[in-house]
């Protein structure tokens, strides 16, 4: 523990005067003293004298002179009988170092990685509702940047517009072992505005998690993501690689919704129909897969290669106009003219939604990544991580993907 100092609230004690207890921390402060008797009982109150206040006690990590400290630290603090009313973090011979604790007050969180091989100075003050305060500073020294390091990435991009399904994804090359995800989990905030708490949930190999709320987002929302990861220590000797920023906008409620029983699409404005679309779906033999997916991304013209399919039946080299990802295994919208008989009648594609060019591009202007797209009815079901499949379960079960406890406001 580095250097501490006390100050101490004068105490003024009145002659025959029962001795007065302090507020407890968090209390309404609206307590009054009570007028006393000649012999020192309080009028009509128990003559049980009020226990002191506990004395106030604070404790920051690092330990002073630390030394290869991670560029991720955090200033930790463990307070007694008060709260942290100050931190300070400055680097030696540079400037202050902005910040803020987390809510629950574990800690305060540098709103940037720090440098490497420098020394920081910290001081932190905790006052007492009474007015006691303390203050502790501590000296340390970051480590050399690591070589081995873990890969990320953040689909999220400053000043886009998203749909109302865009769950915040981020991704990890290797992916998180299970034992490391809380850890990293701490270092990925979301803050929506207006407000919609949500969690996050990790794909089983932990190559993505993702983060949403229990509903679709409100229309107009923005989004502040922070993903700290430079610095972060796992246990598998690597670091995190960098930190991610991204501020974002979330647009209009836009919905797609496939029946494969009818061969259809419903397309869905701020809650009504406004089109319906026929539609030709993914053959027996390659389906398409039914769940809620989101549009991950759009290409106006490509080229779908499928040479490397095992199947040589599946092998083929085709343009394609207004394509709309939903899945990693290779399911799209897109436009299929050679298909425009079979559709709202037959599936014959290998598991897209094909419709008609004029279906297809009319589609196309209006959606925006992170749009849901629910299909229903067909023989396969959609594989968790197979595509941003945030939504593909009922949120009780999604909130068991989190590596931290879920706030019981949540209904986890």
């Amino acid at each position: 523990m580095g250097r501490s100092t006390r100050n101490w609230a004068m105490i003024i004690v009145l002659a025959l005067a029962a001795p007065l207890g302090t507020a407890a921390c968090g209390g309404d402060g609206d307590e009054k003293p009570q007028f006393v008797s000649g012999d020192g009982a309080a009028a009509g109150a128990s003559t049980t004298p009020t226990p002191p206040a506990e004395p106030l006690d604070l404790a920051v990590t690092p330990a002073n002179g630390a030394k290869k400290q991670p560029v991720s630290v955090e200033i930790g603090t463990s307070v007694k009988g008060g709260k942290v009313s100050n931190v300070s973090l400055t680097l030696a011979g540079g400037g202050a170092v902005k910040g803020a604790m987390r809510p629950d007050g574990s800690s305060w969180v540098p709103a940037a990685p720090l440098k490497y091989a420098k020394t920081y100075n910290a001081q932190v003050t905790a006052t007492s509702s009474a007015g006691q305060t303390e203050t502790t500073s501590i000296s340390f020294t970051t480590m050399a940047k690591p070589k081995s390091v873990i890969g990320s990435g953040l689909y999220l991009f400053d000043d886009k517009t998203y749909g109302v399904a865009m769950p915040v994804v981020v991704e990890f090359s290797p992916g998180i072992a299970k034992k490391d995800r809380a850890k990293v989990q701490q270092r990925m905030f979301v803050e929506s505005n207006p407000p919609q708490p949500g969690a996050w949930h990790w794909v089983s190999n932990g190559t993505q998690a993702y983060y949403r709320a229990p509903e679709y987002w409100q229309p107009g929302t923005t989004l502040d993501v922070r993903i700290g990861l430079e610095g972060i220590p796992l246990s598998n000797g690597r670091y995190g690689n960098v930190d991610r920023k991204a501020t974002a906008k979330i647009g209009n409620r836009f919905e797609m919704k496939v029946d494969n029983k009818t061969k259809k699409m419903t397309v869905l404005e701020d809650g009504k129909a406004i089109r319906t679309i026929p539609v030709s779906l993914g053959k027996k033999s390659t389906p398409s897969s039914s769940g809620t997916m989101v549009v991950m991304e759009k290409k106006e013209s490509t080229v779908f290669d499928t040479r490397d399919d095992p199947d040589p039946a599946n092998r083929y080299v085709t343009d394609i106009d207004f394509a709309q990802r939903l899945t990693w295994g290779g399911e799209y919208i897109h436009a299929a003219p050679w298909s425009v008989g079979d559709q709202g009648r037959r599936n014959v594609s290998h598991g897209c939604v094909n419709m008609s060019t004029a279906n297809a591009r009319w589609l196309f202007e209006k959606t925006k990544t992170g749009d849901p797209v629910t299909i229903s009815g067909t023989e396969r079901k959609l594989v968790s991580g197979n595509g941003w499949t945030a939504w593909n379960l009922p949120w009780k079960e999604y909130v068991k993907g989190s590596a931290l406890p879920v706030p019981a406001d949540l209904g986890a």
